[in-house]
């Protein structure tokens, strides 16, 4: 899983398609590396739920401001996922982490995965966070219980085309069990960050 190049790695990418566990990934990497890693935030139109936090979950904005900053150029890459549900990820969140000497992590789709890539190349480490089966997958939406059937509809055929990319990045890892896939994502900070920069 893990190759032996070195690199400077300044962003590290985890996407896969929906509940295939990035997010916990991301969440525990951020707990065991609080000094190197900072997570960039994305903006989002989609309404906030209970549970989440205004600039910590995500920065929670209207159409019409999310347009606006596409229309001024604000953003590294952005997605209208559903119909009036845009992400993206702000320059000025990249900006803001660098400005204090973090690693940048990011819990993405595949496309903006793609294009935060493109923009930075070698800068830039891409993970998929492979689920062990499409079943899997859907069992886990499914008993999170916070969609419509409709919505729920839409998140299948949208998983269905994200799992193709599989192998269009730098490295996969599996989140079969998850406990191994945390130990896994913890080797992948370890070699392709604090090894090739000797941040400790």
């Amino acid at each position: 899983m893990l190759g032996s190049e070195n690199h400077n790695y300044n962003l590290i990418v985890f996407t896969a398609p929906s509940g295939a566990g990035k997010t916990t990934i991301v969440r525990h990497l951020l707990e065991v590396f609080p000094d190197v890693l900072g997570f960039s935030t994305s903006a989002t139109t989609r309404e906030r739920r209970e549970n989440e936090v205004e600039g910590e979950d995500y920065y929670f904005m209207t159409e019409e401001t999310f347009k606006s900053k596409i229309d001024d150029g604000d953003f590294v890459e952005w997605e209208e996922v559903y119909q009036g549900s845009y992400y993206g990820t702000l320059y000025s969140e990249i900006e803001r982490l660098k400005a204090a000497g973090k690693v940048i992590i990011f819990d993405i789709d595949v496309h903006g995965a793609e294009s935060i890539k493109d923009k930075y190349g070698d800068e830039c480490l891409v993970v998929f966070v492979k689920p062990p089966s499409f079943r899997t997958l859907i069992q886990r939406l499914t008993d999170r219980q916070t969609e419509s059937a409709e919505s729920f509809e839409r998140r299948v055929n949208r998983i269905k085309k994200e799992l193709l990319y599989e192998n269009s990045f730098d490295l996969v890892l599996l989140n079969d069990k998850l406990d191994i896939a945390l130990s896994d994502a913890e080797s992948i900070i370890k070699e392709k960050v604090l090894s090739s920069d000797n941040r400790d």
